[in-house]
């Protein structure tokens, strides 16, 4: 679900590369994802959908609930320090063990420089321990603070916490993703892919919260949001 203020995608070549590259993905699942366990995925998938979760979350207009949270190096980042230097792209992603979210992230660091060039900083938050998000960092040079929120209280605040169903629980175990020990003995919730354009005063203005977990914020839509932003917003 993506807000109604949201822009509408692009249509240059390079506005469509996440798009392109996540349905590109998503058609290949069938050939290493057994048939069986892709129904379970994918009936998880519209129950959430189904539930509503995606439009009661956080949305344009609504304030930005406040975190302080250890990064991938350990320092601790807190969103009022962000602000007080301008606008946040902020984005949640489930964790290192999601292509979808690996991609996701790469497409944002590819838009890295323009963003910073619009005075934003863009922060990246996921339930995995701080050492699990250092090797995301370091595997793809990800220049931007990715920050551990273990148990998920900021992905809740935002209304973005969902409890893993026992099923889908079930084929994350047969894939091997370890979600207990990587998410710090919290394996059994997860967040709804969302981005959020934060303005310096702490007002999301910008928001996109999908249940669908390979869908994702086009950057190029999120640059348009930064445009939009009030210049004493900035």
């Amino acid at each position: 679900m993506s807000e109604q203020q949201a822009p509408a995608p692009g249509t240059a070549p390079e506005d469509r590369r996440l798009d392109e590259e996540l349905r590109a993905v998503r058609a290949r699942r069938g050939a290493y994802v057994p048939a069986a366990m892709l129904e379970v995925i994918d009936r998880a998938t519209a129950d959430l959908a189904a539930s509503g979760r995606a439009e009661r979350a956080r949305g344009v207009g609504a304030r930005a609930p406040r975190f302080a949270l250890p990064s991938a190096t350990g320092r601790t980042v807190a969103l009022d320090d962000l602000l007080a230097e301008g606008p946040v792209v902020l984005t949640f992603y489930r964790g290192a063990w999601c292509p979808f979210c690996v991609l996701a992230l790469r497409a944002l660091r590819r838009r890295l420089p323009e963003i910073t060039a619009r005075g934003a900083r863009l922060v990246a938050v996921s339930p995995q321990i701080p050492d699990q998000s250092l090797s995301l960092v370091e595997k793809h040079a990800l220049d931007f603070d990715v920050l551990s929120d273990v148990g998920s209280a900021v992905a809740r605040s935002y209304g973005l916490d969902f409890p893993v169903p026992d099923a889908l629980a079930k084929v994350y175990e047969g894939f091997r993703f370890e979600m207990d020990r990587v998410n710090g003995g919290h394996g059994r919730t997860l967040p709804l892919t969302a981005t959020y354009v934060i303005d310096a005063g702490s007002t999301i203005r910008w928001a996109f919260v999908d249940a669908d977990y390979t869908r994702r914020a086009e950057p190029a839509d999120v640059l348009t949001a930064l445009d939009a932003l009030r210049p004493g917003s900035r």
